[in-house]
Order: structure tokens, then C-alpha cells, then sequence
């Protein structure tokens, strides 16, 4: 065991007075808003916008949100841009995607060696220094990872376009292409005015589009641990011995899914105006999707402005919640989540510490994951009331376009094009702070913890 009383010497991971390596938050800010800077500039140009040129803050909206890998748009993104454009949106997304995923889960492994934990975020393996190999190597399986899902899903969507839709050939090529790389990297672009409307009675390619949405927005750490590590001796390991991050997304997603198809099939069944309509195979898989896209992929199969105030609000607290730690998904994360309703199960029956998985989780952690949320609800709050201050919007409506916003859903009612550009730079920072906040929070926050060497008398107040 370390002396807790020796002095503590300088981390690698924080930025030292005259320069040195600079906090890991600052680069992934400072990366994305490049990123977004790029992507503007290239959407500006004349080939790649169908009028000869896109206005600056239709460049700008677009850029940060598919570098932010969110879809909202206020152009209809199938006619406004040239296949150029199209092109210049899927590479923003993609970078955006990897970008993530290999920002968090460098971060996560940086931060559980800087912390001393003996986490399983990779392979369950003890923690350890990361070494440039290690860091190479994680970046090519992120990658790897990433193009040959995206290749897979877009075989199979091939596969299913090219035999029922008629379409030329090149032409369902490259929407199997466009679709699979937005469908995991949780963003919602479509090619068409209507996102996937046209496919509410097309159960094989809406269980597609989710299954690659579900892969991307569990996270690489989950996935990495589930397919490399779920399996010994010839059959699947016991749950119990899965991380506590494994357990944690896979458990809390799974009942996410379930409960949230559940309710969305008890609003919006009987709406005609979105699941009413379809037969019994079609609404199932129809409150399926809505419950998946709800977590941040933003794709809709049927109209969103047509949902009951219920169905909405079911999807606000999905969008909110968002999807798996180092993952393509927003909001504050399912393990955020999983974990602050541990928290209160440990308090409801009176126990000092919260385990999860058989594990004591350090309380650090704990007021990491209320930091997140709070600081979630905060910039929610504040952009509801901006969205509120620049539009005569109903409050249920702004609520919805700022949780989609934070969340990098991309779900909309339909009212995005037509909100004032105020509106529209409310947005924007609420896209970009959406994808980095949470992140570069968790990642200051875990850096910044010290050891103390004396502690300040105790004294309790009244809480409720």
C-alpha cells in the first residue's frame, strides 16, 4: 500500500504551469470544435450544396451536429446537399463517432490508472500504465471495430434494399452505406424528408437500423468485454462475473428497452397518427424503435409532432439518459444513471456503502455521476428557457428540441427549420456541449481527486 502521506508528484494528465501535456478535456473540446470549424468551411463550398452555397449558419448547425454525431438539421439533408455534401456530412460523423469512442476510451483507461483502480474497462484485465503500444493498439481495435460493424450493417441493408426497393444498383449501395454509418454512430441523418416514415411496415430493416444503433451506443469497453471476454470453456460466462461497467449498461439498457417499448405501445397504439395505424407485427417493432432511437440514434419511423404529450415525454426521459459510457450515444449515460438509482436503492434500505455486482462503489464516483446529472438537468433547463426567450413555442415543444439537442438525439417535431436563428445558435451550444460536457466533466473531475491529510469535523443537517 502507498504512504497516503507522501507528497503527491505531478501527473502526466495535468497541464503543468509552463506548458506540458494539457488536461485530456481541453483536447477533446479543442478537437471537436476544429473538427466543426472544418466541417463548416467544407459545407460552405459551392459543390456541395445544391443552390451554390449554404448560409453560415446552416453550415455551421450542420457541421457541429454531425461532428457531434446528433442529426438535427434545418435543411431537408436529402435535397439542400450534393452527393458532395452528403459525402462531407458521413465523414463528419464518422470522425465524430471514432473521435468519441477513442477519446473515452483512452480517457477511461488513463483515468483508472491515474486513480489506482483495478478496473476491467478492457478485456477485465488488472489496470496498469498505458504505454504507446497499449494506446495504439486500443485505437486500432476502435476502429477496426467501428468500419467492420458499419461494413456488416451495410451488407445486410444492401442485402434487403437491393432484392424489394428496385432502385439502381450504386444508388442502394450508398444508402446502405449512409444508413449504416449514421445508424452507429447514433446519428440521425436520412437521405429522405421523412427519416425512416417509409419503413413503418418494414420490420427487417427497422431491426436492423436498431440493431447497429444498440452496438454503437453500448460503448467499446461493453462490447469489447462482452465478445472477448464473455465466452470460456465453450459457454457464456455468469453475468456476476462481468465488470461492474458491464453490468451496469447491459442491465440498465436492457430495462430501458422494455420498459420504454412498453409505454410507448401503450401511448402511441392507439394514436392513429403514429403506431395506430400499422398491424400487430409493425406496432411492436414500431414502440421497439421508437424506445431504441429515443437513446440517441434520432431516426423516426413514424411522426414524431404526431405523438401524444405521454409518448413524448417518455421520450424525453430516454433521451436524457442516452446510451452506454465510451460509446457514439449522448445524454448522461446509462451508467450514470444505473448507478445514481443504486445510490438511492442503498439509502432506501439503509446501507453505508453501494455495491453494484458484488463491488463497493468509491463514493468519488458516486458524486461524479450526480455531478453529470446535475450538470445535465442544468443545461437542459437553461436551454429550454433560451429556446423559450426566442420562440413562441409551447414549452413540451422546446423541451423536446433541447433535451434532443443535449441528448445528440436529433429527434425533432418537426419545428427545427422553422425557429429563429437565435433559436438555431441555441442549439448549436447545446450540441456541442451536449457531446463534450459530460466527458471532459467526468474526466476533470476524476483527475482533480486528491487525497486530503486532515479532514474537517463532521456535522449533520437536515436533507429533505
Amino acid at each position: 500500500m502507498p504512504d497516503s502521506t507522501a507528497q503527491p508528484t505531478a501527473s502526466p494528465l495535468r497541464r503543468t504551469p509552463r506548458g506540458g501535456t494539457p488536461h485530456p478535456g481541453r483536447v477533446i473540446a479543442g478537437g471537436f470544435a476544429a473538427a466543426i470549424a472544418v466541417g463548416t468551411l467544407l459545407l460552405s463550398l459551392p459543390v456541395a450544396h445544391t443552390d451554390g452555397g449554404a448560409d453560415v449558419l446552416v453550415a455551421v448547425f450542420t457541421a457541429t451536429s454531425a461532428v457531434s454525431v446528433t442529426g438535427l438539421s434545418i435543411v431537408d439533408t436529402g435535397t439542400a446537399w450534393t452527393t458532395c455534401g452528403h459525402l462531407v456530412i458521413m465523414l463528419l460523423v464518422q470522425l465524430g463517432g471514432l473521435g468519441i469512442t477513442t477519446a473515452a476510451t483512452l480517457l477511461a483507461l488513463l483515468l483508472s490508472r491515474r486513480l489506482g483502480l483495478r478496473a476491467r474497462l478492457v478485456a477485465q484485465a488488472e489496470s496498469r500504465s498505458l504505454s504507446a503500444g497499449d494506446v495504439r493498439g486500443v485505437i486500432r481495435t476502435v476502429f477496426a471495430f467501428s468500419l467492420v460493424s458499419e461494413a456488416v450493417f451495410a451488407v445486410l441493408l444492401f442485402g434487403k434494399w437491393a432484392l424489394l426497393d428496385g432502385e439502381p444498383v450504386l444508388r442502394t449501395a450508398w444508402r446502405a452505406v449512409f444508413y449504416a454509418v449514421m445508424a452507429f454512430n447514433n446519428a440521425g441523418f436520412s437521405l429522405a424528408s421523412d427519416s425512416l416514415e417509409r419503413y413503418a411496415e418494414d420490420p427487417v430493416t427497422l431491426l436492423l437500423i436498431c440493431a447497429a444503433t444498440l452496438l454503437g451506443g453500448l460503448g467499446f469497453p461493453v462490447v469489447f468485454e462482452l465478445a472477448r471476454g464473455g465466452l470460456r470453456d465453450g459457454g457464456w460466462r455468469h453475468p456476476r462475473s462481468w465488470s461492474v461497467l458491464t453490468r451496469i449498461t447491459v442491465t440498465v439498457t436492457f430495462w430501458l428497452l422494455a420498459v420504454g417499448t412498453a409505454l410507448m405501445a401503450v401511448f402511441e397504439v392507439p394514436n392513429p397518427g403514429t403506431l395506430g395505424g400499422l398491424g400487430p407485427v409493425d406496432q411492436a417493432v414500431g414502440a421497439f424503435t421508437l424506445a431504441v432511437m429515443a437513446g440517441s440514434a434520432g431516426f423516426n419511423a413514424v411522426p414524431i409532432g404526431a405523438m401524444t404529450p405521454e409518448g413524448m415525454l417518455v421520450t424525453d426521459v430516454l433521451m436524457f439518459i442516452g446510451g452506454g459510457s465510451a460509446s457514439t450515444a449522448g445524454g448522461i449515460k446509462v451508467t450514470t444513471f444505473g448507478l445514481l438509482a443504486a445510490v438511492l436503492w442503498a439509502e432506501l434500505r439503509g446501507d453505508e456503502d453501494v455495491e453494484v455486482g458484488r463491488r463497493r462503489v468509491p463514493a468519488t464516483t458516486q458524486r461524479q455521476a450526480l455531478a453529470v446529472a446535475l450538470l445535465g438537468m442544468g443545461l437542459v433547463a437553461v436551454g429550454t428557457l433560451a429556446l423559450h426567450t426566442t420562440t413562441d413555442q409551447p414549452t413540451d415543444i422546446v423541451l423536446f428540441e433541447a433535451v434532443s439537442a443535449f441528448g445528440t438525439v436529433g429527434l425533432s417535431t418537426g419545428v427545427t427549420a422553422d425557429l429563429p436563428p437565435a433559436a438555431h445558435v441555441v442549439i448549436v451550444v447545446l450540441m456541442y456541449i451536449g457531446r463534450i460536457g459530460p466527458l471532459t466533466l467526468a474526466s476533470a473531475l476524476a483527475l482533480r481527486e486528491r487525497a486530503k491529510l486532515h479532514h474537517l469535523p463532521e456535522e449533520r443537517m437536515i436533507v429533505g
